[in-house]
């Protein structure tokens, strides 16, 4: 009898430590890799041929095959999640569309992702043709699909997996301005972040989860917004801003993981650059107990997957003829960085503003206006391929030609500086035009003044009633990134202009070896 007692007190006492044992995971973590299959330079751009080779590229599938399985083998229990935007943003996306994320990511082992803004570029059908074919949830909580046949019923606002014997959490998050950013169509309407999280946290809890992970692609801001505005979320792993958080770096944006309240968020800036890597312990309520990583650096160090290699390879054939062709020669690199041309006029603006205008200036157009959120990378110095044009511009925007009053371009301009704070894609980079802007002015409440438009050899302070020729992309033209005042059936419109990317290539091919400048067409107060 005392022997019983002794091995059932002790089988009691075993089952009250493991009751209590703490839980290890590790957070692997991808966002904004925009369709980076292969590795890029120190410009986010191609990597030239021969850069690779000699260590100065980044990233790119093959690197991440290799990393990814290491960091497993350093974990007993690890997930692999992204934060959005796989679409867009190379030849492979234009090509392929979402084909090629699809087999990357399965290939990977992903567990899950959420929806990023890009994935609406080319509607939700396109996005469902992803979803249908990867191995993992695809998530969104913040939007109503149910009036979308392509995505009724399927695309869910969280899901639960396990890993180690312990049930995980995972809840999507897409912006809110979505619309103003991609094509989701009309049949979906976005929602505020903070009621949409909160509504699946408690979801989650009462199905007995107490480990959740928001996957958000939503911006760094907004993701502290996020774990101060609810309760519950453990972990959110960004994406949309392409923040670098780091504890060893100066151009971090903040350490990793920033602890608001006892949610603790990470993000691993962009293109597969980096591998984000959170260890996190959690106690028996599925408390954090501790949160500590970095992202890790995909530079030539990471030996590349020989077998990813030949299949991008594969894959790249029938896109080698466009991309490998030299087009243009810089005298000089030009600044295309998100972090500059959202924030101030930047030399890619400039770029891409004046080769717009040049183009279409024999139709009497006198003022060219480019989001800010159309660029996406700079240019090496050199010669300059038509596959890096397609990176800086890979969205296939066409020219867009329109009429519009002084009042209006005015108005525009204050659109494009009003969400400067959250460095948003909006941002106007012009030509034909000269404004200063005050940020210690409320958004939309007069923060534009000077603005001047060019008339005969000079320029000319703007008259509010004059009606303006004015060229921007097809995107903008028809209200995207908020340039609501540019749509409509009155402006006397023409959407179908040349490829901007076409455009700013024959550009710097007349003018080059083009050297980038700056004129303060733009000046803050």
């Amino acid at each position: 009898m005392l022997t019983r007692f002794l091995s059932t007190a002790a089988a009691l006492s075993l089952t009250a430590g493991m009751a209590s044992a703490d839980y290890n995971l590790t957070i692997l973590h991808t966002n904004d890799f925009h369709a980076r299959f292969e590795p890029v330079s120190k410009y986010d751009s191609g990597c030239r041929e021969g850069d690779n080779a000699e260590g100065k590229c980044f990233g790119g599938s093959a690197r991440l095959v290799t990393a990814i399985a290491d960091a497993r083998s350093r974990s007993n229990n690890s997930i692999l999640v992204d934060g959005g935007d796989q679409f867009q943003g190379s030849l492979y996306y234009t090509y392929y569309k979402g084909k090629v994320a699809a087999e990357m990511m399965n290939k990977l082992g992903y567990d899950g992702m959420t929806v990023g803004n890009h994935e609406f570029d080319d509607g939700p059908e396109v996005l469902r043709g992803f979803m249908d074919s990867v191995d993992f949830p695809v998530l969104m909580s913040n939007a109503d699909v149910s009036g979308e046949p392509a995505l009724a019923d399927v695309l869910q606002k969280s899901t639960v997996i396990e890993r180690g014997g312990e049930k995980i959490g995972l809840i999507g998050l897409t912006p809110e301005d979505t619309p103003d950013l991609a094509s989701p169509g009309k049949n979906i309407t976005f929602s505020d972040p903070v009621a949409a999280v909160q509504a699946e946290v408690d979801k989650l809890i009462a199905e007995g989860v107490n480990k959740i992970i928001v996957l958000s692609h939503s911006g760094y801001s907004v993701d502290q917004a996020v774990a101060a505005g609810t309760t519950g979320v453990d972990v959110i792993v960004g994406g949309h801003s392409n923040t670098y958080l780091s504890n060893v770096s100066e151009k971090a944006a903040g350490p990793y993981p920033t602890m608001v309240n006892e949610t603790a968020i990470v993000q691993a800036y962009a293109y597969g650059k980096f591998l984000g890597e959170l260890n996190v312990t959690f106690d028996d309520a599925g408390n954090i107990v501790e949160a500590a990583g970095e992202p890790l650096i995909m530079d030539g160090s990471v030996t590349e997957d020989e077998a990813t290699v030949a299949r991008i390879a594969e894959l790249a054939k029938p896109l080698d003829e466009i991309r490998t062709k030299v087009v243009a020669e810089t005298a000089e690199a030009i600044n295309g960085d998100r972090t500059v041309c959202r924030v101030q006029e930047c030399q890619m603006g400039n770029l891409i503003a004046d080769s717009m205008l040049d183009r279409v200036a024999d139709q009497g157009v006198t003022i060219a206006i480019a989001n800010s959120g159309g660029i996406r990378a700079s240019l090496e110095p050199g010669q300059v391929t038509m596959g890096e044009v397609l990176t800086i511009l890979p969205f296939q925007n066409t020219l867009s030609t329109f009429e519009i009053s002084g009042a209006g371009l005015v108005s525009a301009l204050e659109n494009g500086v009003s969400q400067v704070e959250e460095v948003k894609g909006r941002f106007p980079q012009v030509a034909g035009v000269k404004f200063t802007w005050d940020q210690s002015v409320a958004p939309n409440e007069g923060r534009v003044s000077d603005v001047m438009v060019a008339e005969g050899d000079g320029f000319a302070a703007v008259d509010l009633a004059k009606t303006y020729l004015v060229v921007t992309n097809n995107y903008v033209r028809n209200g995207g990134d908020g340039y609501k005042m540019f749509a409509g059936e009155d402006k006397n419109a023409y959407d179908f202009g040349p490829d901007l990317a076409d455009v700013l290539a024959e550009y710097l091919a007349a003018k080059g070896p083009y050297t980038p400048y700056l004129d303060g067409r733009i000046s803050k107060k």
